[in-house]
């Protein structure tokens, strides 16, 4: 809360500034009180003693954050300032702000701090705690049973000591990669509000914005360009959690996320383009070429933003649904925001591994059905995903799919119909808030749904973010005992 009480300071917004180093003193002494008090507790530090207060952080840090907010937006409740600041921590995105023009600015840098800081929480959370448990995606390679027993000897070991680890790794290469982000988007034209949100936005994967859409930004065609070329940190975690042995690059041409984010991000926008053939559809004959370019563009772009889950749309985005004569292609951004990022990155959905798994097995399979007594030659880590780690990813599916129903069944029940229900269920499931506002034809927002639709997308949020194996490892009564 200081920088942007700093932030109101330079405004010169005296309301804001005061209000935020009020709440900011205030709750920076509690807690360390309740710091001294806890001194000389010594809990047992298992990564599965970790679950508990990971859940516990995602529930309770909205709370607080929550209080300045609801006393600066006199417009909104304590609880629509809880939603917002939830969906902010959990990378959601999702605002019940539709006109951007109604948060003052030092409140626009807050919901991008607040984003970006939970980015940075979910990788930590990611290596230090959910790969010890072998949960997070990270079960498809610890299938076998040597994983396993290795597994059981890191749960057993300091979880603490790898929190701190990880941390003191991470932030340095997080915080360099958004300043060198921020300052192209500066250089591009972009006010410094604008920047400094969007380049916590790419990173983190949160969507959070100052401005309604790209079209308003003044960086325009380079600024997409510079954002795109970072969503890649979304799609692998080699590309910011670089592996100690030396062989960065090799991991990187070997990763299969990235060979299959590649292959969506060409083939989909591909298909979108060539259907202006294929349907007939017309086009002014002089602005054919620029109309054309536009189209290719937006559609690469909107795809790579929505797989990562972070929901930038491109201002180029209009142009590639009247080119391939789709109104609004929401099934396909749908599609994409469930399939995810990379595993232990800032993105959501099921990830791009569990994906791949999937395919892998199905691949094998159906050879088995054209030659039943063949022998797949490949190495013993191609066979544990095909097999072991393809069980689990469908598992994982499967989960995540009754999830996204229940949750589409009780946001029914507050009285939205069933496309706009599934649209903010797949919206909240995934953290890509934006979904909303370009997959669904009703244009209802999160400012237009009650407060009770509100509370069930909040659960979804946290689920989503904390994956529904990790829930169900808190609900496990082993942990219990």
């Amino acid at each position: 809360m200081y920088l942007p009480m700093a932030f109101a300071i330079r405004l010169e917004d005296w309301k804001v500034a005061r209000t935020f180093f009020y709440y900011s003193t205030f709750l920076l002494i509690l807690l360390s009180l309740i710091a001294i008090a806890v001194t000389g507790y010594q809990p047992r530090n298992t990564a599965r003693g970790y679950l508990i207060t990971i859940f516990a952080a995602l529930i309770a840090i909205p709370a607080l954050l929550a209080l300045p907010f609801d006393y600066l937006v006199g417009s909104i409740n304590y609880f629509q300032a809880y939603f917002e600041m939830l969906s902010c921590l959990t990378t959601t995105g999702a605002t019940i702000f539709d006109d951007p023009s109604a948060l003052p600015a030092p409140l626009h840098l807050m919901r991008a701090i607040v984003g970006w800081l939970g980015g940075f929480f979910i990788l930590v959370v990611a290596m230090s705690i959910f790969a010890p448990l072998n949960i997070g995606g990270f079960e498809i390679y610890a299938a076998t049973k040597g994983n396993q027993n290795q597994s059981t000897q890191i749960v057993r070991a300091d979880a603490a000591l790898r929190l701190h680890r990880y941390t003191a790794h991470i932030f340095p290469a997080y915080a360099l990669v958004t300043a060198v982000l921020t300052l192209a988007l500066l250089m591009s034209g972009d006010r410094t509000l604008v920047a400094v949100s969007h380049a916590m936005a790419i990173l983190s994967t949160s969507g959070i914005s100052p401005v309604e859409n790209l079209k308003e930004t003044p960086s325009g065609f380079v600024g997409e360009i510079l954002m795109f070329m970072f969503l890649i940190f979304a799609v692998s975690r080699h590309t910011l959690l670089q592996d100690r042995d030396g062989q960065a690059f090799r991991n990187l041409k070997i990763d299969k996320e990235i060979n299959l984010m590649l292959i969506c991000v060409t083939v989909i926008p591909l298909l979108l383009f060539l259907r202006h053939w294929t349907a007939a559809l017309e086009v002014d004959a002089e602005g054919g070429l620029r109309a054309a370019i536009s189209a290719l563009w937006g559609g690469m772009f909107t795809v790579l933003s929505f797989l990562t889950t972070t929901g930038f749309e491109s201002a180029a985005w209009g142009e590639a649904r009247s080119w391939s004569g789709l109104g609004t292609p929401g099934m396909i951004l749908m599609g994409l925001t469930i399939m995810g990022g990379g595993v232990a990155t800032t993105a959501g959905g099921i990830k791009l591994l569990r994906v791949y798994a999937l395919y892998k097995h199905g691949h094998r399979e159906i050879n088995r059905l054209r030659h039943p007594n063949s022998v797949g030659g490949s190495s013993s880590r191609a066979r544990t995903i095909r097999r072991e780690g393809a069980y689990v990813a469908w598992i994982f599916l499967m989960l995540f799919v009754l999830s996204m129903a229940v949750t589409a069944l009780a946001l029914s029940l507050t009285g939205l119909s069933f496309e706009d229900s599934m649209v903010f269920a797949v919206a909240g499931l995934s953290t890509t808030g934006p979904l909303v506002n370009v997959a669904s034809d009703s244009g209802l927002g999160y400012a237009g749904i009650p407060d009770a639709a509100k509370a069930i997308l909040c659960a979804a949020m946290v689920l989503g973010r904390l994956e529904a194996l990790a829930v169900i490892a808190l609900l496990n009564p082993n942990y219990w005992r």
